[in-house]
């Protein structure tokens, strides 16, 4: 394979990390019947935070434990706010988005700008795998640092834990139908503090993947935007883990390719137009799967195969989502 197509598809892998860990983890607290809008404040406040941590104490260890903790407790705010106060959790998860960017811009004002490749995640590359040179899989895939690896892996144990495991039905029980949860004896409250935290803790996670590894260092607005792309490939996925990932790398790949089309002279194409290519495609996908054509679509299949696409056209979110449960 071409040398430069080799290393775009390795920056692809590397540069989709952060984004499929943050989509996974706002997958799992949607699954779990609660919206987290505050992802894209969190992941700035969480960047900050792993880079201020990393730097002071000189462990990238504490910086990004420092980073999921801050996911974490964003995210138990917006569950909080909706199980003991009644708040909504779209309003309450917009205004946290709005604080926790102001927070990060105000605590960081001392790191912004400072040199970041001390606190950087080491590159691993894994032996023997690294070396593969058919159609570049050795760069493309094993010549990373341990979070872009963690990432895949994440993807395929949500996928496993979520269709596999008694507990994953669980936590598809919890976003459908908690009442008949809470009938079967699961503790609906409880479970879904549980996973709106793990869901959080991995939202800070992709945080500390950009300021450890992807964009070394913290300035203001580092991330800014990348949060709100996270949960529109969670609506793109149709709450599915590799439809996700699908999107994920769907979006960074044409962010690539708009880079590569920058570079030909001979294309009188407007910036603009490039860059807002993905986002066009996003939304005409989004009004693709909601709308009832995809419906009128899947009655021309034949019924043998329709069950085969009919995961790939719908996009129905947990029929719970955004509810507060109460107990009957």
């Amino acid at each position: 394979m071409d040398p430069i197509l080799i290393r775009t598809l390795a920056d692809i892998v590397r540069n989709g990390a952060p984004l499929l860990i943050a989509g996974l983890g706002e997958m799992i607290t949607e699954r779990a019947g609660v919206v987290n809008l505050s992802l894209d404040g969190t992941i700035l406040l969480a960047a900050m935070a792993a880079f201020a941590v990393a730097l002071e104490t000189s462990s990238i260890g504490l910086g990004i434990g420092a980073a999921m903790l801050v996911g974490m407790l964003i995210a138990l705010i917006i569950i909080a706010s909706s199980v003991f106060l009644r708040l909504d959790q779209i309003a309450v998860g917009f205004v946290l988005t709005l604080l926790a960017a102001d927070l990060s811009t105000f605590v960081g004002r001392d790191y912004a700008n400072l040199p970041g490749q001390q606190v950087e995640i080491p590159y691993a590359p894994v032996p023997v795998l690294k070396d593969i040179e058919f159609l570049g899989i050795g760069e493309i895939f094993f010549q990373h640092n341990l979070l872009i690896y963690f990432s895949v892996v994440l993807l395929f144990v949500v996928w496993a834990f979520i269709y596999h495991t008694r507990p994953g039905l669980q936590l598809r029980g919890l976003g459908e139908h908690p009442q008949a949860a809470y009938v079967r004896g699961i503790r609906v409250q409880f479970w879904r503090f549980v996973y709106v935290a793990i869901g959080g803790a991995l939202v800070g996670l992709a945080g500390a993947t950009y300021s450890l590894s992807i964009r070394l260092g913290w300035k203001e607005n580092l991330t800014i935007g990348n949060g709100w792309i996270a949960l529109a490939i969670v609506i793109f996925g149709g709450w599915r883990p590799f439809r996700v990932a699908f999107g994920v790398y769907l979006i960074v790949g044409l962010r690539a390719l708009a880079l590569e089309l920058q570079k030909e002279a001979t294309l009188n194409i407007p910036v603009q137009i490039i860059n807002m290519t993905p986002w066009v495609l996003m939304l005409l996908t989004l009004m693709f799967v909601s709308s009832g054509f995809a419906e009128w679509l899947l009655r021309l299949i034949p019924e043998r195969a329709r069950p085969f696409f009919q995961g790939a056209l719908r996009a129905n979110p947990p029929a719970a989502l955004g509810t507060n449960f109460e107990k009957e």
